[in-house]
């Protein structure tokens, strides 16, 4: 068993525990994925998120319990990271891995909840959202400043930006945080990051002409590159889900 939690709060940190312990019986169902589930509980008054990451197929079990850093641990390291450079996320409390000497078992990212009044798939979904190019402009400006300071967010996806309004100062917040990398971007990198956001033309548009005024650089290079990522993109996700379409077709 290893864990890691962030408060002094002994209490508190014991009740977090139980609430991962027993995470099949504790708590309200906040997102039954296919991968992974979230909980939530409220502890202390605080309105807690357990993420419970499907447990690894085999050789990841051997590859999580000796060689590389669990997705709860990133997830939880890299939270504190963005926090530590002012970079929103949900404020993380703590992470918990269950080993036994020879294999890596399941793993929990804990974060306190946070209410958003909006994620970047609205934006992609309601092309009439009020403000809908002011949010995005400003959007675009804070994916600028990930991509200044060397942060590459992988799984940079509609629903992975929460979105806090804040009567127009608008505030943005990451999510599923596992994967990540650092180092100085460059500018294909850069677009690449942007390309798994939406495959609306007119928003790919708006952003590309927000990314310009920001960075300096040429606003048809930035459109054309993004618009052709975006389509690379859609055809290789396209391509794999009928590949898996075939495979259960064979399986049966």
């Amino acid at each position: 068993m290893k864990k890691t939690f962030v408060s002094d709060n002994k209490a508190f940190n014991t009740q977090l525990l139980d609430f991962i312990i027993n995470f099949k019986s504790l708590g309200d169902m906040f997102n039954d994925g296919d991968r992974n589930v979230i909980k939530t509980m409220t502890i202390d008054g605080v309105l807690v998120n357990v993420k419970s990451f499907r447990t690894p197929n085999i050789i990841n079990k051997i590859v999580y319990r000796f060689f590389r850093k669990s997705k709860a641990q990133r997830s939880f390291e890299y939270a504190q990271y963005l926090e530590n450079h002012d970079y929103g996320t949900p404020k993380p409390l703590g992470y918990f891995e269950n080993s036994s000497a020879l294999t890596f078992r399941d793993s929990y990212y804990a974060s306190e909840h946070l209410k958003a009044d909006l994620t970047y798939r609205e934006l992609t979904t309601d092309l009439n959202y009020p403000n809908h190019e002011d949010i995005l402009r400003a959007f675009t400006r804070f994916s600028f400043k990930l991509h200044q300071n060397g942060i590459n967010f992988l799984d940079h996806s509609p629903g992975n930006t929460l979105i806090v309004l804040n009567n127009g100062d608008y505030k943005f917040y990451l999510v599923d945080l596992n994967r990540m990398q650092f180092g100085k971007m460059d500018f294909v990198t850069r677009m690449k990051n942007l390309s798994k956001l939406t495959t609306h033309e007119s928003i790919v548009k708006v952003m590309s002409s927000e990314y310009a005024k920001v960075s300096g650089e040429d606003e048809s290079l930035i459109f054309n590159t993004v618009w052709k990522e975006t389509q690379d993109f859609q055809e290789r996700y396209y391509r794999k889900k009928r590949l898996k379409k075939k495979f259960k077709f064979w399986k049966k």
